[in-house]
């Protein structure tokens, strides 16, 4: 392909331009220089350099700081280093040019943006040691995970030209942690996208489907919403009040997830967009001003008293404030409004993250941002806690919902949805946490593990003889509890270690064994126990007996050699074996002799998108993309995952499940078991019908040879009289 030198030269410009307006408002004139100079230094250590797509590489920083201006509302520092946040990876330019050209400040986030070189062990996540890598950075600088999240989105935006499998990764990596932590930090706009795009790359046909649904019900919606605020216009102007009213969709990724998790189809979704308020009124009359206008709404229309949710008195902790009600519009349909003010709106599409001073004054710092830094702080303080440990306590603490739960003095402590009791006391301080013996919830004694509920009052009662037992980590869903529970053990484990230490030296000199490193470093091998340390907290227990010693000193006398491989060398010898040459695993006759196994999680048959996750124990496991645990493996362990496809001419039947939902016609079961094994030759393993008040719900486990021979009999059986829905399931059963 030529290419037009001039051209790209000119579009690099006319992009920069456009850069610069974006930023116009929040830069004043040395930062323009500034930001002109990253824009040069970019451009040179990238001028070789293209993307996937064939565009000149400069496009993606560019892109990525017009995102951090326009939809993050990030200052000039921010935009240079979104400018600069590829070089010191992929050129020539180190971290110290960065620092003599820029200053300490940008360098510092750009050391956090940038990708841990070398491979780490390989029993480890790469993608989980480079997430922490920016999360501890981030602890110091909020811009770096900004930045990394915009870097994120222009990267899914342009993801159609990536391969497959690369899709996938990226894709299950985003819906995994990308679009949360957007959303904890308040940044809504950029969490939908992130969602939407996400699903569109690991699930193409459920998001394809709702997608096509959607524009074919615009127009409806449109009038519909006409309909709704066509009276409600005329009474808030009439008021005096000064707003916007509109109809906003739903996501079509919290649509996809509704009719997942609800069990529900896309038709009988009710909350397919939600109505809109926003008015513009001065602060002191936010909180008043907004109850008006819900008093206003519920007196057009009647609203359902459970579904008032009131985050204008208590914001999520992301900083989020609105009013919410649902109420019965015209022509019986329940519809959302939500209400808020210009500042609450602001708040809520740009999130904390935009009001970010950065000053050095502490009464400049949001402070509830600054608590959730905070509290990342403390979990990196662990000193070496497992990497996907970590990823998966953070992440929980991501996701959930939120709970407020106050102490005596009323103070009020914000807690993810399901937290405990033990929870509470590590939220309040480390050391009441370690000291806890029980609590009182609402003055009622309760166990450690009780369930914390919204608007809970606790009291916390401490011993200064208690210590952390192993056991509580079952009681606590926080990761600040999870990390310092477990700090506290090991240091338990240390100090009896120490004793153990001694216990293991007589035991070996009264063997006439010398008590050497290597002779204890060999004993640990021969018992397969991971570290000395271990050994000797075992010895102190009185789990090591001399009779292993014994056994260990004719084996040294005596060795042979051990035939067990590392975990980690196991597992790059399956993974090369797998790839084989031609990076392909085919599911078939033609294995390579690898053993392979179908995952009970999803039930993979022939036809289905599929990808082999290697694992030590069992060989490997073939997935479907859509598989309930595919995004959480694809994102922390692709190194492991191998491209599989089916053979063409497997004639083998394999086991699928169906569940259809009907009303309990005469007969029906009769018509059903007669299309499967008369009309269609397919094998029933199992069936179960179940009835209830008219209602008929049944389950059938057949032998199929593919998705094209499953999906011709749930077509056939969707025509059954008195059948309204049919859906693969994926557990065996």
């Amino acid at each position: 392909m030529k290419i037009d030198i001039e051209a790209e030269r000119k579009e690099i410009l006319n992009r920069y331009k456009l850069l610069i307006n974006a930023c116009k408002r929040r830069i004043v004139k040395g930062d323009r220089e500034l930001i002109r100079k990253a824009f040069e230094v970019a451009v040179e250590a990238h001028k070789e350099m293209r993307r996937k797509s064939g565009e000149p590489y400069i496009y993606h920083p560019i892109a990525v700081a017009q995102i951090c201006a326009e939809e993050i509302g990030l200052g000039s520092t921010g935009i240079v280093c979104a400018l600069l946040h590829d070089t010191v990876e992929d050129t020539d330019l180190t971290l110290d040019d960065v620092k003599g050209l820029f200053g300490e400040k940008v360098s510092q986030i750009i050391n956090g943006l940038t990708k841990i070189s070398g491979v780490i062990d390989n029993t480890s996540s790469i993608q989980a040691e480079n997430f922490r890598k920016v999360l501890l950075t981030m602890s110091e600088d909020i811009r770096v995970i900004l930045i990394k999240l915009a870097d994120r989105l222009h990267n899914m935006r342009t993801l159609e030209h990536m391969a497959r499998e690369k899709q996938m990764k990226i894709a299950s990596e985003t819906l995994f942690l990308y679009a949360p932590l957007a959303h904890r930090l308040g940044l809504n706009n950029i969490k939908t996208e992130l969602e939407d795009l996400g699903l569109k790359y690991t699930n193409p046909d459920g998001y394809n489907d709702i997608s096509v649904k959607l524009k074919e019900t615009e127009p409806e919606r449109k009038r519909f919403v006409q309909k709704f605020i066509e009276p409600l216009k005329e009474i808030l102007g009439e008021q005096g009040f000064k707003f916007k009213i509109f109809g906003r969709p739903k996501s079509i990724f919290s649509i996809y997830n509704k009719t997942k998790t609800k069990g529900v189809s896309f038709e009988e979704i009710y909350d397919l967009f939600a109505i809109r308020i926003i008015i513009d009124t001065p602060l002191e009359l936010e909180k008043s001003d907004c109850w008006k206008v819900y008093s206003i709404i519920t007196d057009f229309y009647h609203p359902s008293p459970e579904r008032l949710r009131d985050w204008i008195s208590t914001p999520k902790s992301n900083g989020y404030e609105s009013l919410h009600t649902t109420v019965m519009g015209p022509e019986g349909k329940w519809v959302e409004v939500q209400i808020r003010t210009v500042r609450m709106d602001e708040l809520a599409e740009k999130g904390y993250a935009a009001h970010w001073k950065y000053k050095d004054s502490a009464a400049d710092k949001e402070s509830k941002l600054e608590n959730w830094l905070g509290r990342i702080r403390e979990m990196l303080e662990n000193p070496d806690p497992n990497a996907l440990e970590f990823m998966d306590d953070f992440k929980l603490n991501l996701f959930s919902d939120e709970l407020f739960a106050f102490t005596p003095k009323g103070d009020m402590k914000t807690l993810p949805v399901g937290a405990t009791a033990l929870d509470f006391a590590f939220e309040i301080h480390t050391k009441v946490g370690e000291q806890c013996i029980g609590a009182k919830v609402n003055f009622k004694l309760v166990p450690l593990s009780y369930e914390l509920k919204s608007g809970d009052q606790v009291e916390i009662l401490t011993s200064n003889k208690q210590t952390p037992k192993e056991d509580w980590l079952g009681y606590v869903i926080t990761a600040k509890a999870k990390s310092k529970i477990k700090s506290s053990l090991k240091e338990q484990r240390k100090k009896v270690a120490e004793e153990g230490r001694e216990i293991m030296e007589r035991k070996f000199y009264k063997n006439k064994l010398d008590f050497t490193l290597q002779n204890v470093n060999d004993f640990c091998q021969f018992l397969r126990i991971p570290s000395s340390q271990e050994l000797f907290y075992r010895a102190a227990l009185g789990n090591v007996d001399l009779k292993e010693i014994k056994e260990f000193i004719r084996y040294k006398n005596n060795p042979v050699k051990p035939s067990r491989k590392t975990v980690a060398s196991k597992i790059e010898q399956l993974v090369t074996n797998a790839r084989g040459s031609s990076d392909m695993l085919v599911i078939g006759d033609d294995m390579q002799k690898l053993d392979y196994k179908l995952s009970p999680c999803c039930n993979p048959i022939p036809g289905d998108d599929v990808f082999g996750f290697i694992t030590v124990a069992e060989g490997i496991k073939i997935h479907r993309v859509n598989c309930p645990n595919a995004i959480k493996l694809l994102s922390n362990y692709a190194y492991r995952v191998v491209k599989a496809k089916w053979m063409n001419d497997q004639l083998i039947s394999f086991l699928a499940g169906i569940k259809i939902i009907g009303t309990d016609e005469l007969g029906l079961v009769n018509n059903i078991t007669k299309i499967i094994s008369s009309e269609n030759n397919i094998n029933m393993r199992s069936i179960k019908f179940d009835t209830d008040d008219g209602l008929f719900e049944g389950t059938i486990m057949v032998y199929v040879h593919d998705t094209k021979h499953l999906n011709h009999l749930m077509e056939i059986l969707k025509k059954v009289k008195g059948v309204t829905k049919v859906d693969r399931i994926d557990e065996k059963g």
